[in-house]
């Protein structure tokens, strides 16, 4: 009862005129939202879901797309990859299937390698095998290492850094001798205390001498980046479990500035090289290097239109659970409505008052709900060896979602309860 003189005599200080200050409203709204702590908890962390849902997984794509460009900008925008298919990367079940050509031997790569005269750096490459183990003495990884055959230049051409020891020599490759460039994962896993250089491990059935240690590069969204083994190219062909291999040849020109003249000449070249006449279509595929990562970003949308559909359905239930709320908030305080409005309050104040105290519960969980979609969002960037995002626009979207809402849960409760008689609600037990 006290409580409700102290609410009345606010009112009547600010009401005589018929107005009231909107820092009086959000006062008063603060002390509402206090006397119902639960109800506005549970409604609160409705809300707070919603928004950590939305911002969470824009925050995240986001994310993504800087691990993507990273990832695909060390490689250079003057690359490019001859292969016997499409990058193939569909997200949502959209598109065509790429088409699949007949495969790129190891004959057509190196005579492609050996007569191609344009100012470039030339790199072959094969998996030998996608799901390795890679073992040293009690010590094993997981059977998901990519064995990788590869030249001297394909280091340079897939945006490897050595961390240790060095490329493989001339006679190694010739020879196709058994030595090994590990990823950063396999080290921590079988040599997390020690330099792996020059020990001697086993890859499936085959032995192999540690001559580098790749610098981390990340998972690299999913292609496991540091999950992998190089081995020369032909030793690669003695130990390969994949039947029918095609072999990948990369691009380096040497100006960005002539990428299309390069491509030209590579088209016409491996043309000769696949005997085609000159009425056949091309049975390969070429592919700039920054194309995938567009690929993959362009197919995320996918994602982010998920995100969006989850974070609405989720407000709108946030929405309709606030209507009710304050339409039971406007039953209770159907006394209290009718004392304000006979000392002086008008219908806009009460809507007004109405309208912020729904706002202010909206902001409440909102609020908790983009921090909580930032921190889920950058947790992802750092595991992808990102770095922190502030997505500016996903938190100004959210705490307008909230807002709106606000308006929107409010609106009704707020003229139902300016619409209530004064004398009738004087009268309410």
């Amino acid at each position: 009862m006290k409580s409700c003189c102290q609410t009345s005599r606010t009112f009547y200080i600010y009401t005589m005129a018929g107005t009231m200050s909107y820092s009086e409203n959000v006062k008063v709204a603060m002390q509402s939202v206090k006397g119902n702590k639960l109800r506005t908890f549970l409604t609160a962390i409705i809300i707070a879901i919603g928004l950590t849902a939305l911002v969470g997984i824009l925050t995240s794509i986001d994310a993504i797309e800087g691990s993507l460009n990273n990832t695909f900008s060390s490689m250079g925008a003057n690359s490019f990859t001859i292969r016997n298919r499409g990058i193939g990367i569909r997200i949502g079940g959209g598109g065509q299937r790429p088409k699949r050509y007949k495969s790129i031997d190891y004959r057509q790569a190196t005579a492609f390698k050996s007569n191609f005269d344009f100012p470039a750096t030339i790199s072959v490459n094969t998996f030998a095998s996608f799901g390795g183990t890679a073992k040293y003495g009690n010590e094993k990884t997981n059977p998901n290492i990519s064995v990788l055959g590869a030249d001297e230049n394909y280091l340079m051409s897939a945006g490897y850094k050595l961390a240790g020891g060095r490329n493989f020599s001339q006679s190694e490759l010739e020879y196709g001798t058994s030595v090994v460039i590990i990823g950063d994962e396999i080290k921590t896993r079988l040599f997390p205390n020690a330099d792996p250089i020059n020990k001697i491990i086993s890859i499936g059935n085959n032995k192999f001498r540690i001559v580098g240690l790749l610098a981390a590069k990340g998972s690299s969204v999913g292609f496991g980046g540091d999950k992998i083994c190089v081995i020369p190219l032909l030793r690669a062909k003695q130990v390969m479990t994949i039947s029918n291999p095609s072999y990948t040849i990369s691009v380096m020109s040497d100006d960005p500035t002539q990428m299309e003249y390069a491509i030209g000449e590579a088209t016409a070249l491996f043309r000769n090289v696949r005997n085609l006449k000159i009425a056949d279509e091309n049975n390969f595929e070429i592919t700039k290097s920054d194309a995938i990562a567009q690929t993959l970003v362009d197919n995320l949308k996918f994602v982010r239109i998920g995100g969006i559909v989850i974070g609405a359905i989720t407000l709108i239930g946030a929405a309709i659970a606030l209507m009710n709320i304050m339409i039971v908030s406007v039953t209770e305080r159907t006394r209290e409505i009718g004392i304000r409005k006979a000392i002086g309050a008008t219908p806009l104040v009460i809507r007004r008052q109405f309208l912020i105290e729904a706002i202010v519960i909206c902001l409440m969980g909102g609020i908790t709900g983009v921090f909580l979609g930032i921190l889920i969002g950058n947790l992802l960037s750092m595991v992808m060896g990102g770095s922190f995002i502030m997505p500016w626009g996903w938190t100004i979207l959210g705490l307008s979602l909230c807002v709106g809402v606000g308006l929107i849960s409010g609106l009704y409760p707020a003229v139902k309860a300016s619409k209530l008689d004064p004398v009738e609600s004087l009268r309410y037990e």
